[in-house]
């Protein structure tokens, strides 16, 4: 990061992460070892479920996900195509198609009518992504999975520790998935966390992330060399753990420094009528993933993108989250072209992800604040 600029991510890495690091680093046990295991019980507590299983990052966890429910060539899969893009890649990893549902523009997560309306005799699962860790209508994509007998997968990689009416994320379906990278509300590097209550899915999963090897291992080298399957090495080190371990426990500090940075935010920016900020509906206890705002619906995309320049071009670290994936190239060959989903795409060219970390200062929020106005300004005048 050069000298001066407000980063956009910065992970948030004590002395004491250090230490129970090194600590792993010091027993001669890297891998499938203590650490795994408290960091799945942490997370699986934290998600109110009974399994917690350590993968190598979210996208992993969602490929097994698909995998241990059976979903393959010819099924159908509805997402959202405004996300990450590995919430949609996964389904393509095992040969089915994506069915993707324009979204609500106030939650930005999938519309629950059009969801329940691109069911069809193929549909063998829904990903429901918390947009930006925003739950919103994940009761609704539960109800309508049960009514259908259809499993909720709960890409939660972006919802870590947000309660929204009592409810814990990652629990709202078959199975929940979290994401690790540096840029989430705790970080293990890279990795990845399944959380279900499923007992059968749960041995499925550590089968599958460990080459197939069986769920229960008994430690004797003929069953370390025994495959009960086709599987991956998606296991995630005893040093990744550990650095998950150490963050978990103060995963309640981190969030709420989190709550703070955001109503500062809000607090700077709601005065503003060019500016939407995110909408959190009421009971909803976010953990705030990011922070993203959106231009008014005057704003063009080519005017978005001269902000984002500018925010850059002075020091201020900003993205545009999230380009929509079905007008990505990987996604060319399945037919789908613009105008497909308008309210994802009329989102999706008007957002603006603002630095968002534990250690943004008051000054840092208030220059961030300053610089977007004044390129808001910029604008405003050159259309004049």
């Amino acid at each position: 990061m050069p000298e001066g600029e407000i980063s956009l991510s910065r992970p948030d890495i004590t002395a004491q992460d250090e230490r129970l690091v090194l600590e792993a680093l010091r027993s001669g046990r890297l891998s499938i070892g203590p650490m795994q295991e408290e960091f799945e019980r942490l997370v699986a507590s934290a998600a109110g479920c009974s399994h917690g299983i350590a993968v190598s990052s979210g996208t992993a966890g969602l490929h097994l996900a698909m995998l241990a429910l059976g979903v393959g060539e010819g099924d159908e899969v509805i997402t959202t195509p405004f996300s990450f893009i590995a919430s949609a890649n996964c389904i393509l990893y095992v040969g089915a198609r994506p069915v993707f549902c324009d979204i609500c523009p106030q939650t930005l997560n999938m519309d629950p009518a059009k969801v329940e309306a691109a069911i069809t005799p193929r549909t063998k699962a829904i990903i429901a992504v918390e947009a930006f860790g925003n739950p919103a209508y994940m009761d609704a994509y539960a109800n309508i999975a049960a009514k259908h007998e259809i499993p909720l997968i709960e890409d939660s990689c972006e919802a870590l520790g947000t309660v929204c009416n009592g409810r814990r994320c990652g629990s709202y379906g078959r199975a929940g998935v979290f994401g690790f990278y540096p840029n989430k509300q705790i970080t293990t590097g890279e990795g990845g966390m399944i959380v279900t209550d499923d007992d059968h899915l749960a041995d499925m999963c550590r089968s599958l992330r460990n080459q197939g090897r069986p769920a229960r291992m008994s430690g004797s080298l003929g069953n370390w060399l025994r495959h009960e399957r086709l599987g991956f090495n998606y296991r995630l080190s005893e040093l990744n753990c550990a650095l998950g371990v150490s963050q978990m426990r103060r995963l309640d500090e981190l969030i709420e420094r989190r709550r703070e940075i955001a109503r500062a935010y809000i607090d700077r920016l709601r005065s503003s009528s060019e500016i939407m900020l995110p909408t959190i509906e009421e009971g909803c206890e976010l953990s705030w993933f990011v922070f993203v705002v959106r231009l008014s619906t005057e704003y063009s995309q080519r005017e978005r993108d001269r902000i984002l320049l500018g925010l850059r071009n002075h020091d201020v670290g900003c993205a545009d989250y999230f380009p929509c994936i079905h007008l990505q190239p990987p996604y060319e060959a399945l037919g789908f072209e613009a105008g497909s989903f308008p309210i994802a795409e009329s989102v999706s060219h008007r957002t603006i992800a603002l630095p968002f970390h534990t250690r943004l200062s008051e000054r840092d929020i208030d220059l961030v604040c300053q610089t977007l106005e004044l390129m808001n300004s910029r604008e405003q005048l050159s259309r004049d």
